[in-house]
């Protein structure tokens, strides 16, 4: 292995003055509610509310902003990401089962979280995307109430239309215009207007992210997200075209994005900074682009497929493609990654808005050890047991023999008296 081209900086950091500006804003918003939550949309969007709450007439009205064309991909990107929900559902299920032991039954129930906060982030342009990969899974669990909560957009003096709009076709019970750390705190404990809810989820930017941590264990949380990645593995076949389209794809979403290209082939790794450099002086988002890969780009040559794989699992990164001549082989190999788009025809584009799987996924290798948000991450999986009067004789001598062993005498009698009756 050589490093062909390494990144430059870190792309996340948790500086100490994060933590205390956002501990201060949560504290605010605990302390002073929606006044708080208007005061801080005044300060950083520049508008001013009267109320946070997104009324039916704004919701409509954001039907008429945006073009035909646009509801109607929002409505098929939100039938492939429920059909795909649905499905991941079908193949979860609810179990009872007789043990070995006569008289114990075991079980666990699927049970949906009650209320689900989702953060729809706003940047230089719209996420109706995510408010879908939110709210349709939790609402295909069986959620009873999902509330979203976004930043306003510039010149609208509310939500995107666009994502106003993606809320509503995704099934949002309630919408609050209200961004940022702040948007967290309000979720997390309440305000006047806004109700607390059980678990929050959603990607942001650090305030977000350290919001998220902060208010962990007062509510729950789906992950803590940092900046976007992608690493694609590539050989000698694959279309250098292709590969370096999908690191920019990347590398536009801002100036902190890593993209990574893993190659056992140093003219092909040539060929992708040619058309990498190309198509960014093309793209009107390329000095974004650029910025980012001179910043966090990095090409590395492998040795073999292989140490390719062997690479890449320890990297675990968000998206993950393959672009090699035998691609299902190397993908099966595969351990650690958020996402996995097979073949040169699956840019992580179309799991970013409409091949149905979620685009809310760990990032900085926790792909390790966790998962992106599905229909599961809105289910709770909660164990019952029926004992009867056989079973607990049956259970008795290990029950009281262990709980004597630990010094809990309280467990120990509460069997006893139950066997010496």
């Amino acid at each position: 292995m050589k490093m062909y081209k390494d990144a430059t900086r870190k792309t996340y950091e948790r500086s100490q003055e994060t933590i205390e500006l956002v501990s201060g804003i949560i504290q605010d918003v605990k302390n002073q509610g929606d006044q708080k939550l208007l005061e801080l949309s005044q300060k950083f969007d520049g508008i001013t509310l009267n109320t946070v709450k997104v009324s039916r007439a704004e919701i409509d009205k954001a039907y008429t902003q945006i073009s035909k064309e646009t509801i109607e991909a929002i409505k098929n990107a939100a039938s492939q990401i429920r059909f795909f929900a649905e499905k991941q559902l079908e193949s979860m299920k609810s179990i009872t089962v007789a043990t070995p032991i006569p008289g114990v039954t075991l079980g666990h129930r699927l049970i949906p979280v009650q209320t689900v906060g989702a953060y729809v982030p706003a940047g230089r342009y719209p996420l109706p995307s995510t408010a879908l990969m939110l709210a349709i899974p939790a609402k295909v669990a069986g959620v009873e109430k999902v509330v979203t909560c976004s930043p306003a957009a510039k010149g609208y003096e509310t939500i995107h239309p666009a994502v106003l709009v993606a809320m509503d076709i995704a099934g949002v019970d309630e919408i609050y215009c209200a961004g940022g750390a702040q948007a967290i705190a309000a979720m997390a404990y309440g305000t006047e207007t806004i109700k607390k809810v059980d678990l929050i989820a959603g990607p942001g930017n650090r305030f977000v992210t350290e919001a998220k941590r902060q208010v962990l264990g007062s509510v729950g949380i789906d992950s803590l997200a940092g900046p976007s990645e992608v690493l694609v593995i590539a050989d000698e076949m694959a279309d250098p075209k292709y590969t370096a389209i999908d690191l920019l794809a990347q590398s536009e979403h801002d100036p902190n994005a890593r993209a990574t290209l893993i190659t056992t082939s140093t003219v092909f790794a040539d060929n992708v900074l040619e058309w990498l450099h190309k198509y960014a002086d093309e793209l009107s988002t390329g000095e974004t682009a650029k910025k980012s890969w001179q910043d966090n780009g990095t090409i590395i040559i492998a040795d073999s497929m292989e140490e390719a794989i062997q690479i890449s699992d320890d990297i675990a990164p968000e998206h993950l493609e393959v672009h090699t001549h035998n691609s299902d082989a190397v993908s099966e190999k595969l351990r650690n990654f958020g996402s996995l788009f097979i073949g040169e025809y699956a840019p992580v584009a179309f799991g970013d808005y409409c091949s149905g799987t979620n685009h809310t996924l760990p990032t900085m290798s926790t792909a390790k050890y966790s998962n992106g948000v599905w229909v599961g991450t809105f289910l709770k999986t909660s164990f019952t047991q029926h004992i009867s009067k056989e079973g607990c004789a049956n259970l008795a001598r290990t029950c009281i023999q262990m709980a004597g062993e630990e010094g809990l005498f309280a467990h120990q009698k509460s069997v006893l008296v139950r066997v010496e009756e």
